[in-house]
């Protein structure tokens, strides 16, 4: 979490810059400040299972982040967490595993799918590629992002533009990228 937040915080600007176009201008501001507070309150208290990491991130985030962000992150990561449990260790399975269910509860929350430009169309296919490694959920995961561009938006905010916001890279699609970044920066 504290690579995620350090990650954030890298790229705060960029994200505000991408949610400029196509929605508030807030989605960098929000998660910088909402990550940071994760890692604030992590350091405070650390809890002792990677599910428990998770799942106080995630409470954190909808406590903290304003807007679609907090809930929808907040969610991944609690239902993520949840998924893993008590266990002292993850093996990549188990692991992959909760992250599906994660991006799954982020899916049935916003009610939206893959190709609807939204964060699942980064975390979609970065869960999907987790298992066979943290570099290839990066790579789908940023692919994914980048294949926004041409998409009209069909949830959130953007769907707001229509046609207008074809053209331009989703905000959550890139932040979610963020967060596989973060598990090759760690595991390495």
């Amino acid at each position: 979490m504290a690579a995620v937040a350090a990650a954030v915080d890298r790229e705060a600007d960029r994200l505000t810059e991408l949610d400029a176009a196509i929605g508030d201008a807030d989605h960098g501001s929000n998660l910088k400040r909402g990550f940071a507070a994760v890692a604030t309150a992590l350091d405070a208290e650390p809890p002792s299972t990677p599910g428990a990491v998770l799942t106080a991130a995630g409470r954190q985030l909808i406590s903290t982040v304003g807007g679609a962000s907090g809930p929808l992150y907040g969610t991944l990561l609690r239902r993520t967490g949840k998924t893993l449990g008590d266990a002292a260790e993850v093996d990549a399975a188990g692991f992959g595993a909760a992250l599906r269910a994660g991006v799954a509860a982020v899916a049935q929350l916003g009610g939206a799918a893959p190709g609807d430009k939204t964060m699942l169309d980064a975390l979609v296919p970065g869960s999907e590629a987790v298992d066979a490694s943290f570099a290839a959920a990066l790579a789908a995961a940023d692919a994914g992002a980048r294949a926004t561009v041409p998409l009209r938006a069909r949830k959130g905010r953007a769907s707001y533009l229509g046609e207008r916001s074809v053209g331009h890279e989703d905000p959550g699609a890139r932040s979610s990228v963020l967060l596989f970044a973060a598990l090759v920066e760690v595991a390495a």
